[in-house]
């Protein structure tokens, strides 16, 4: 039987946590957060963050709290920690930080500076240490002047009830300097137009957060999975899982 339902490589939408829990009512469900160069956890969610209280105050959306051994902070372009709620960039510290790129030393200066592993991913932290993911810092869109997060956008969009898959991006626009673009695909035998899902969106979202334009896809989006061996395996053990891979 499967008990535990370990996730990461990029945040998942609420809409599809929200599905993958009402469908497997027994699996607790992990985030890991992390990247190669971190070997590679630096943070985990625990399955309790996803029901009951943890669910009530929004950590579900978290990537978690640092995990053993590691530190993790929220900084701006100048390497200083920012206030909590604030989004800069991911930097993370600890002995699981990688030793460094094969022979490219310029490379390993930008992205290890003081012991700090600069993620380029872009989040924000709570009070209680919870980690937010919200973009690659440099797919964040700047439209008008104005910072929106593709992964904000994709929650909302997602959220409609005939939408199975949605990507955001920036695309050039000349009054704008960018636009939010959402490439979308149905769900079998659903229909909906762009009109209405930018609607929907500015329910949920401020408007200029909205796609000002939506692509209509038949093609599935590529998806790409990542397994967290060792860390994994010790969580399932302590709390008294198999784990099978």
């Amino acid at each position: 039987m499967l008990a535990l339902g370990v996730y990461g490589a990029s945040p998942i939408s609420e809409a599809v946590l929200g599905r993958a829990i009402a469908s497997l009512p027994n699996v607790h469900f992990t985030q890991a957060y992390g990247m190669t160069e971190l070997s590679p956890i630096a943070t985990l969610l625990h399955w309790k963050e996803h029901v009951g209280e943890g669910r009530a105050k929004g950590r579900h959306r978290a990537a978690g709290r640092a995990t053993l051994g590691c530190e993790v902070r929220i900084v701006d372009a100048d390497d200083k920690p920012v206030p909590h709620g604030i989004v800069g960039e991911i930097v993370v510290r600890g002995d699981n930080v990688m030793m460094g790129y094969w022979e490219r030393p310029e490379e390993i200066a930008r992205a290890v500076i003081d012991g700090w592993m600069h993620t380029g991913d872009g989040g924000y932290m709570d009070e209680d240490g919870f980690v937010f993911v919200v973009d690659r810092v440099k797919d964040m869109i700047i439209s008008g002047g104005e910072n929106v997060y593709s992964v904000e956008v994709e929650n909302a969009v997602t959220q409609h009830p005939a939408v199975a898959q949605c990507a955001v991006i920036g695309i050039p626009n000349e009054r704008w300097g960018e636009q939010v673009h959402a490439v979308v695909v149905t769900k079998s035998g659903a229909k909906v137009s762009a009109d209405e899902l930018i609607e929907f969106c500015k329910t949920l979202i401020a408007g200029y957060k909205c796609p000002r334009s939506v692509e209509i896809s038949e093609n599935a989006l590529p998806l790409y999975f990542t397994r967290f061996f060792v860390s994994v395996g010790q969580l399932a053990e302590r709390e008294g899982y198999q784990l099978i891979i």
